[in-house]
């Protein structure tokens, strides 16, 4: 599986190093020089996790690929809106760059009136990481596949309950979700953080959770939770033997984190090609995958206008889902 995941990066790391080296050939020769000094990568959440450790396993091969130093800036807060709105108004000089998640395609919708526009005042350079998300069930819940699952929760409306990271975070959103498409009323109840979800998912007092893969992954192994399907729209490396969600029996279900980088609107045209194509390169070493892989992480990397078009797919989707769902947060 490993092998064939390498092999598919690879595959479609050629095909996107072509696209971004034509996009650059136009514009070579007015940043030939780039970097010419260090190149900055602001990540809106505290170092340790998921998205910080991404950054760093992406900005450390770029450092030695461009002989600059890549310096990650830590501005944590209010759920990534602090280290946003610092990359905003960052320069858009070309040395200024952001890890934006699904955090921040999901913010426009719960927080209206934010002082910046992920769409408007950033320019996509491309995806670099995908986190999946497996929905998993306590043993008790008499359900083998995600078909018999969703017959089971259609005959006992608000039987069951699933536990997340907390209001509005991935792992709540990727339920709504679920309930949804499949018709189910399964009951939401949040948390302060994936441990303590986990924790009462084990023990019983929740029957399921759609739960970032690496914290669910030990207790798989340890037969205390069942895992029925993985978000991703293909399966993944980390749970060879779980189907996707979408082949188990409910169709178009797509949910899973993410991070990828975007740069302050008026970046020269010609870096974020470069960036990108650095990025491919990078994400696509089998040092740098096995890295991620190891961090809970599976490299994705892809152009700028492929991840354009995925960050306003995230928006509409997760905008959809919360107004329907009537989800709220508080200021």
């Amino acid at each position: 599986m490993v092998m064939r995941f390498f092999l598919r990066t690879a595959r479609a790391a050629l095909t996107v190093a072509a696209l971004s080296a034509a996009a650059l050939s136009p514009l070579a020769h007015a940043q030939d020089k780039w970097p010419e000094r260090a190149v900055t990568f602001i990540v809106p959440f505290p170092p340790g996790g998921p998205v910080d450790t991404t950054a760093r396993l992406t900005a450390q091969p770029l450092a030695q690929l461009w002989s600059v130093a890549t310096p990650i800036e830590n501005k944590a807060g209010a759920g990534g809106i602090v280290g946003a709105q610092a990359a905003a108004k960052a320069s858009p000089d070309g040395y200024n760059f952001f890890f934006a998640a699904i955090h921040h395609s999901v913010l426009p919708s719960l927080k209206p009136n934010l002082s910046y526009d992920i769409q408007k005042d950033f320019v996509p350079v491309g995806l670099a990481a995908r986190f999946p998300i497996v929905l998993v069930v306590h043993p008790s819940v008499p359900a083998n596949t995600v078909a018999e699952l969703i017959a089971y929760a259609r005959a006992n409306p608000n039987k069951l309950s699933y536990s997340s990271s907390g209001t509005g975070g991935g792992t709540h959103l990727a339920g709504e979700l679920f309930n949804s498409l499949a018709g189910t009323t399964m009951q939401h109840i949040p948390y302060k953080g994936s441990a303590p979800a986990m924790q009462d998912l084990v023990g019983g007092q929740v029957q399921l959770m759609f739960a970032d893969g690496p914290s669910a992954l030990p207790f798989i192994k340890a037969g205390k939770i069942r895992a029925l399907g993985v978000g991703n729209p293909t399966p993944s490396v980390f749970f060879p033997d779980v189907p996707t969600i979408a082949a188990a029996g409910l169709a178009n279900y797509e949910a899973y984190s993410w991070t990828g980088v975007v740069a302050p609107a008026g970046t020269p045209a010609s870096v974020v090609a470069r960036l990108n194509a650095d990025m491919v390169k990078v994400l696509s070493d089998p040092k740098t995958a096995q890295a991620l892989m190891a961090a809970g992480a599976e490299p994705a990397p892809g152009t700028p206008e492929e991840f354009r078009a995925f960050l306003a797919n995230e928006i509409k989707k997760w905008g959809e889902i919360i107004r329907s769902a009537n989800i709220k947060v508080d200021d």
